[in-house]
């Protein structure tokens, strides 16, 4: 159980990145229409929309690599564990 417990947390890590990186670039955002009128406030939203999307990709990438490292870290610790002293 705790096995398949740690798969799920590194196979879950890099989603949970990027939906945080990109929550967090759509809640320091102020409001199109704020920024640049009603006129261009459609594209406007738009470019935030594209810009987030580059976020959470961004944050899923770098959970990628945090979960790689951790992943490889816990099976070289689980290795020295069971292999036998020298």
């Amino acid at each position: 159980m705790k096995m398949l417990l740690r798969h799920v947390f590194l196979a879950a890590l890099p989603l949970a990145c990027g939906l945080a990186a990109g929550s967090f670039f759509a809640s320091r955002q102020a409001s199109c229409t704020r920024l640049v009128g009603p006129v261009f406030a459609a594209k406007c939203h738009g470019r935030q929309l594209e810009y987030e999307l580059r976020f959470q990709t961004a944050g899923t990438g770098a959970g990628t690599l945090i979960a790689a490292a951790l992943g490889l870290w816990l099976e070289l610790r689980r290795r020295r564990a069971v292999q036998p002293p020298a």
